[in-house]
């Protein structure tokens, strides 16, 4: 059997150049001491922010094993590549995904401006019980902002979407993004288990676990 309690697939998407890869591998390769597998990646060393990040082909992955109040999560961790050419590739990703995390980049307007569009996808391909957050990256760069944080706000209040800003290069939010997810998608996953009150195992789910009481996205 897996050594894991629970499997969930976490897929970023967005505008090229918002910080997707580095939000992965920022997570995946410094944040905690947690097993770790790439794929079609290049390392980087522990503790180190990867400078000079070059734009994702197509779409590459990361799974990273933590354990939350003694119960592991297996999280596998889909980045897209955010080029109109590599769209008809990414959008094959929603479907199965636990988790969308649509990701702008707080200095750049038309990252923001293109949220829309990406909504549309989501709603086109992703499956409706999906779990979205937006999150606006880059806040390192607080005195380049274009996009105030209450427009943010209102704009996720208003799509039903969870909110949180972040920056890869400083790690801040970081951990609590992925970590806070996880905890959701336990959640949802348990009370769908109650809801159905049969043995049938719900998507994500290995095994079944007591009750859990964890984070929140605040």
């Amino acid at each position: 059997m897996e050594d894991y309690d629970y499997l969930f697939k976490i897929v970023l998407i967005g505008n090229a150049g918002v910080g997707k890869t580095c939000l992965v591998r920022r997570f995946t390769q410094v944040c905690g001491i947690t097993h770790c597998i790439t794929y079609n990646t290049a390392t980087t060393l522990e503790g180190l922010f990867p400078p000079g990040q070059g734009a994702t082909i197509g779409v590459d992955f990361m799974i990273k094993t933590v354990e939350i109040k003694g119960v592991k999560v297996k999280l596998q961790i889909w980045d897209t590549a955010g080029q109109e050419r590599f769209r008809s590739i990414t959008q094959s990703y929603y479907r199965s995904a636990n988790a969308l995390i649509l990701t702008y980049d707080i200095t750049c307007e038309d990252s923001f401006r293109c949220l829309p569009e990406w909504l549309r996808e989501i709603e086109q391909y992703a499956n409706n019980q999906v779990v979205t957050i937006l999150v606006g990256n880059k806040i390192d760069l607080a005195d380049k902002r274009e996009v105030h944080r209450q427009r943010a706000e209102e704009f996720a209040e208003a799509q039903s979407m969870l909110y949180l800003e972040t920056s890869a290069k400083e790690s801040d939010n970081v951990e609590k993004l992925f970590l806070d997810l996880a905890c959701k998608l336990i959640r949802e996953a348990k009370q769908n288990t109650l809801d159905n009150n049969d043995s049938t195992p719900m998507p994500g789910e290995g095994k079944n676990i007591n009750y859990l009481s964890c984070c929140s996205i605040n």
